[in-house]
């Protein structure tokens, strides 16, 4: 798991037939509303597809589907008050799986012309040698919800637009602490078409915005200097630079940057660990999340693939993975195999009511998809995938969870972290915390690692409270490979056991 704003230097020079798709984009966006405007931004028809289809499923393959995608994407820093690094680039192409049994054949086409498709369903194709040839059925436009409306295409807005924004939240940082000596500001945005056909007869077209905005700020005082950064992300347009959203970046930058000059590390060994609510989702997502991908349980490496009815924690604790939040990042319309994206319950009442499914481990299972098949880009086959990973409300408040601890620590805010997916053992690094000492939040702590399984801090939760929040920041989740956006979100939660990496008594 990472953060999902990075950097490149210099310039992208694109190829000539990609420039012409990204002009056509800042014209056509507002008129995208149709399956026909998609074919037509890839320059395909329905005889076109049909034929790749038949195609791909010459071989005796059981199933196949067409993925085009048209991703646009910038990226800019701030640093010392001027532009040092910005890139933009194109993603333009197509990818074809065949599935026969739960074997994949995919290829790819960067190019997309009938030529260039039927060859790369040939190579699909040959997972496939022998058996039953299935006809493709005839095409159908599925509709969906649009949860992300935008206000502002990022298509339409250039970096000098950006840039006066970007120094506002440059100069409020330096304002609001004379210890300031660098400040850092980044913003990333996509715009991603996809169209997604197969051969059961689904059509489905969306376009899948996004944008980062993350404040980076470094101070001295007494020869220390420390740096920290907030970070806002969701799936909307140039709104995001909303003025709430640059008040709120300013603000955060500096206060977690300045509480590290006092923190303290705190003695090491197993104690009562409190999760604040937003941020601490991201312990959830790694630690417990993963393992309850169907992909892990169908091939019996998650520790959960015999648990399913069977109680894995108290029975106030419910775990969703959510693709219908609305304006986050992980939020999707439809999954990357033209599945329903839903609301899917993986605890419930502390029971595993459910797994994360795509179309293969669906049909392992008997069920139907989830909405979960996710892929990174047209040149990646879909998998399993958290979108929106949070678990709900509980009967405690925060206050009694904290009063409730004579010694333990508070996690406010996570970066780095491992974690083995089968036995779900998991590190993860605390950046910023407080101690908890005689049911009182008291010296703020740093820099120490929590170690621990999944499974088990699933059955050590012993209060959740009723202050839900989802992070607002951007993450970008690894496996197999492949990055995508993510969210996750918590209330405040007490694991009556973890071990703290601290200092050595």
């Amino acid at each position: 798991m990472k953060k999902s704003s990075i950097g490149l230097a210099g310039v992208l020079v694109l190829p000539s037939f990609l420039k012409i798709h990204s002009t056509n984009a800042y014209s056509t966006l507002n008129n995208m509303k149709s399956i026909k405007d998609y074919y037509d931004r890839f320059n395909v028809t329905e005889e076109m597809l049909s034929k790749v289809m038949s195609e791909a499923l010459s071989k005796g393959g059981d199933y196949c589907d067409l993925f085009f995608q048209h991703k646009i994407s910038n990226y800019v820093i701030l640093e010392d008050n001027k532009v040092n690094r910005a890139y933009s680039n194109v993603d333009f192409g197509v990818g074809i799986r065949v599935l026969k049994g739960d074997q994949t054949g995919y290829s790819f086409a960067e190019e997309i012309t009938l030529a260039n498709m039927v060859e790369a369903a040939k190579t699909a194709a040959n997972v496939a040698n022998g058996g039953k040839i299935i006809v493709p059925v005839s095409i159908t436009e599925k509709k969906i919800k649009n949860i992300y409306p935008i206000e502002m295409p990022w298509e339409k807005i250039s970096i000098t637009d950006k840039m006066p924004l970007m120094t506002e939240i440059n100069e409020k940082i330096f304002s609001k602490d004379s210890r300031v000596i660098k400040v850092v500001i980044s913003c990333s945005d996509d715009s991603n078409y996809i169209l997604a056909v197969n051969s059961e007869g689904n059509a489905v077209c969306d376009f899948q915005p996004t944008g980062r905005i993350t404040a980076n700020c470094t101070a001295e005082s007494g020869g220390k200097k420390e740096t920290n950064y907030a970070d806002i992300a969701g799936r909307k347009g140039f709104e995001l630079f909303s003025r709430e959203n640059i008040d709120f970046l300013s603000s955060e930058a500096v206060r977690k940057t300045m509480i590290l000059f006092d923190a303290v590390k705190p003695e090491a060994g197993e104690m009562e660990v409190v999760l604040s609510a937003g941020d601490s989702g991201i312990l959830l997502h790694e630690a417990v999340g993963h393992g309850m991908e169907a992909d892990f349980n169908r091939k019996k490496e998650s520790i959960y693939s015999d648990m399913i009815n069977k109680p894995v924690a108290m029975d106030f604790v419910n775990i969703v993975d959510d693709a219908l939040y609305p304006e986050l990042q992980g939020s999707i319309n439809v999954d990357d195999e033209c599945n329903d994206a839903q609301k899917t319950y993986l605890v419930e009442n502390g029971v595993l009511t459910g797994y994360m499914h795509d179309k293969i481990s669906a049909k392992y299972y008997n069920l139907s998809p989830t909405g979960n098949g996710r892929r990174q880009s047209f040149r990646h086959i879909p998998i399993p995938r958290m979108r929106n990973t949070y678990m709900t409300n509980g009967p405690h408040k925060k206050d009694e969870i904290i009063q409730s601890v004579k010694h333990g620590i508070y996690c406010e805010s996570f970066t780095n972290g491992q974690v083995n997916i089968g036995p779900g053992d998991f590190t993860f690094y605390v950046k910023n915390g407080y101690l908890i000492e005689n049911g009182k939040l008291t010296k703020p702590i740093k820099d120490i690692n929590i170690i621990g399984n999944g499974p088990q801090m699933l059955k050590d939760i012993t209060m959740v409270a009723d202050d839900f929040a989802m992070t607002r920041g951007g993450w970008t989740c690894g496996k197999g490979g492949q990055g995508v956006p993510v969210s996750m979100g918590l209330p405040t939660v007490k694991v009556s056991r973890l071990t703290v990496g601290g200092e050595s008594k």
